[in-house]
Parts: structure tokens; C-alpha cells; sequence
């Protein structure tokens, strides 16, 4: 038996509706997101149901039938009338038929005193109400003995136990995978409207950035955010119908966003987002018309994440630190995919683990760290481990790490033991 106790959260401080800095809350960018990129993009689609893996439903699907279709039998063994068993045991039947599935043996009516062989899945004889375990009985020859009493409809599967004929089995704005695939083909349906995939392009800036198997000069470095972005946005829900490195040249950088706002639903850029003098991603972005919904947010690292919208298109603006980027994509980038496809509304998938052992952090702002999930301690809470600082370009330690803690922001040091959040990655 496993001791309970009460989880007494520090909270993350996510809530807290500005920073000192005017900078919105992690919840108030979320709220924004929510609110701003609730108009699901126009279009859908009829896919084949074994091709509807990882979309969004876009109509109700009610069942087509009833489900199972007859009573049927949940175990191999034999299928009675509870009402021969007269008096008091034991008994002594005759087995008159067999039924597999995908049969009806010789469609006898049971007459007391009489039994059919049965198999799970088969549907149940006219007059049987009941199906005994094969392991139960004594059989000799044609006939068994049953030293027991069954109750009515013991090991029986009732005719529309699982749906009626319309019942509604998914509603709009369900994403599909194995559990609602399998409920969908119960349900009769063969194919489904979905809706359309969202049009995203991925810009990645930078004069420093080069391509993997490029060799490095001097002051170079490889391009992290490309191939790891591409394998975030490899999602069912998405096309991503163009991807682009590019420099810090100011005009070049204007028409292609220029180019990609009337191609794209969605676009994410990496870098130039921050104040530095060539950081040209936000300036370029202003100057083409776009509204800014926020400008960075009190989180770290992240803090210049950025979202706004430039005519039809959504923009995130991401910045351009590897785990900084990650980092803001999983939390928002996350939560705008879904609202821009009308999925249910996504919970972020938080729940409250325990640190395994102290830890140091100097933050006004809610810092989400990199961790690892070890274990439980002795109440049965899950237990993290994580390094002893976040850097916003280090990578070598994400393979290890199952999610992020949020460290609450003000806070100088947590105790081992210490009840935190934990948003776990979100691998498609």
C-alpha cells in the first residue's frame, strides 16, 4: 500500500498577470493565444479512416448500429437457458450444437436441458441467456456437469452494451489517434471529415548559421533550429510548405515574409526578435503591417518570444537559442497548432512531480528547466532530476530530458522535495 499526502504546490508563478517588467504572464500569453487564434482555418477534408491518424475531426460521428450487434459470448465455453437448471445441482446438460464466431452453428433454439458449445465472439443461441467457462465444467463426451449455479448473463456481451444506433461516439474538434480510430471503425464509420492541414512556413535567421555537413569558418556555427523545428512541425495536422534559412539582410528578410504571409497560415521564425541592433525579424514584421499580440513574456528562457498576425497569417516569432526556441514552442507553439485547428481545448498536459534533490535559480521571471523523470518516492509522487542551471543554447543534455519543471519565478532555491510542475515534451 502506497502512503497519499497532499501535494502543496509552490505554484510557477505563471499566473501572476505582469512582471515587473511589463512583460505578460506565461498564462496571460496562453489567454491571448486562446482568445486571438480561436477561428478554426477555413477547409476540411474526407480522409479514409486508417489514413485519419493525428487530425482533427471537423463533423460528429454517431454510430451506425448497435454494438455488439447480438448477444454474444465473452468466453470459450458453453452457452445455456439459465431456466434448466432446475432444483438443486449439479446438473447434467446435453451439448447439441457449436458455435464459432462468424457463425451461427446450426441456429438451434435451446430446449431445456441442452447446451451449445460456444467460442468468444459467437453469438449466443435463441433461448440462452448465460455462458458457462469452459474451465468450470466437467465434460464427458456429449453431455458436461455443472456443479454450480451461473447468474443470468454471466460471460455475456448484450446486443448494444457498448453503442446504441446514434449515439454520438466523437465530437467536432477531436485529434485522432488509436483509441478514437478504433471507437470510430465500432462505430461503422469508413471515413471521416477532418480539417484541412495548417499551411506553415519555417524561417530560420541568422548570418551565422550554416547547414548540417557545411564545414565551419570562423565565427560559424551549425544550424540547430532547422532540422529540429522541421521534426517539431512533422505533424499530422500540419504541411509545412516551405522552409528557409536566410541572413540578417533587412530587405531580403521583408519579401520573404512578405512572400509567406499570402502562402501560409502559420509563420515561425527563429531569432531577431530581441533589441539588438540586427535583430530585423520584429522591425521587418512591423513594417509589412503586422499587429503585434505580444512581444516577449516574463519567461525563462524565451522572454522575446513573440506572436502577432500579418494579414491572414498567424506569426510566432521564436527565438533564436536552440533550447530557447524549444523551449517556447512547446509551450505556445503547442497551444496555438491546436486552437488554429480547433482541436478540444488543450490542457498543456501539466501535472506535479517532486525534485529529487535541491536546486539554485535567480529568476524574476518562471523558469522552465530541462528534466528527467527518475522514479517515485515513497508517496508514490513521480520524482525529477535536472541540471544545475538552464542554458538557453545548450543541447547535449535534451535527449536525457523528458519535459520541463517550471521554477517559480522570485524564488532564490527550492528544497529536495519541493512540488513543482512539469510539462512534458510533446513528441508527435
Amino acid at each position: 500500500m502506497i502512503p497519499t499526502q497532499k501535494f502543496e504546490s509552490l505554484g510557477c508563478g505563471c499566473d501572476t498577470s505582469e512582471d515587473p517588467n511589463g512583460l505578460p504572464s506565461i498564462d496571460t500569453a496562453l489567454e491571448r493565444i486562446a482568445s486571438l487564434c480561436g477561428r478554426p482555418i477555413a477547409g476540411t477534408e474526407t480522409l479514409p479512416l486508417g489514413q485519419a491518424h493525428g487530425r482533427v475531426l471537423a463533423e460528429a460521428i454517431h454510430a451506425q448500429g448497435a454494438t455488439p450487434p447480438f448477444d454474444a459470448s465473452a468466453m470459450d465455453g458453453y452457452a445455456l437457458s439459465s431456466k434448466s437448471l432446475t432444483g438443486q445441482g449439479p446438473w447434467h446438460l446435453n451439448i447439441v450444437d457449436e458455435v464459432t464466431a462468424g457463425s451461427l452453428g446450426e441456429g438451434k433454439s435451446l430446449s431445456p436441458g441442452e447446451a451449445s458449445r460456444i467460442f468468444t465472439g459467437a453469438p449466443l443461441p435463441h433461448g440462452a441467456d448465460t455462458v458457462v467457462m469452459q474451465e468450470r465444467i466437467e465434460r464427458q463426451g456429449d453431455r458436461f456437469r455443472l456443479d454450480f449455479r451461473p447468474l443470468v448473463g454471466e460471460n455475456v456481451r448484450k446486443r448494444g452494451e457498448d453503442m446504441s444506433p446514434g449515439d454520438i461516439i466523437l465530437s467536432p474538434g477531436k485529434r485522432l489517434g488509436p483509441r478514437e480510430i478504433a471507437a470510430l471503425a465500432a462505430a461503422g464509420a469508413d471515413e471521416v471529415i477532418v480539417r484541412r492541414k495548417l499551411r506553415v512556413a519555417l524561417i530560420v535567421t541568422g548570418n551565422e548559421i550554416r547547414e548540417p555537413g557545411t564545414t565551419l569558418a570562423a565565427a560559424e556555427i551549425r544550424d540547430v533550429n532547422t532540422p529540429m523545428l522541421q521534426s517539431a512541425l512533422t505533424d499530422a495536422r500540419i504541411s509545412l510548405i516551405a522552409c528557409h534559412r536566410t541572413g540578417d539582410d533587412p530587405d531580403k528578410l521583408r519579401r520573404l515574409l512578405d512572400e509567406m504571409a499570402d502562402a501560409s497560415d502559420l509563420i515561425v521564425t527563429t531569432g531577431g526578435i530581441s533589441v539588438g541592433d540586427k535583430d530585423h525579424v520584429k522591425p521587418a514584421m512591423l513594417e509589412l503591417g503586422a499587429d503585434l499580440w505580444f512581444s516577449g513574456v516574463a519567461i525563462k528562457p524565451g522572454k522575446p518570444v513573440t506572436l502577432g498576425k500579418l494579414r491572414q497569417s498567424i506569426w510566432l516569432g521564436l527565438p533564436g537559442n536552440p533550447v530557447s526556441a524549444l523551449t517556447t514552442w512547446t509551450l505556445f507553439g503547442q497551444a496555438l497548432l491546436a486552437h488554429l485547428c480547433t482541436e478540444e481545448t488543450p490542457n498543456h498536459r501539466k501535472r506535479h512531480v517532486v525534485t529529487s534533490a535541491s536546486l539554485r535559480c535567480h529568476a524574476s521571471r518562471c523558469e522552465l528547466r530541462p528534466a528527467r523523470l527518475v522514479g517515485f518516492d515513497g508517496a508514490g509522487r513521480e520524482l525529477v532530476t535536472f541540471d544545475s542551471a538552464t542554458h538557453s543554447a545548450r543541447v547535449a543534455g535534451l535527449p536525457q530530458a523528458d519535459g520541463f519543471i517550471f521554477i517559480p519565478s522570485g524564488q532564490d532555491a527550492l528544497p529536495a522535495g519541493a512540488v513543482v510542475e512539469f510539462l512534458p515534451f510533446c513528441e508527435n
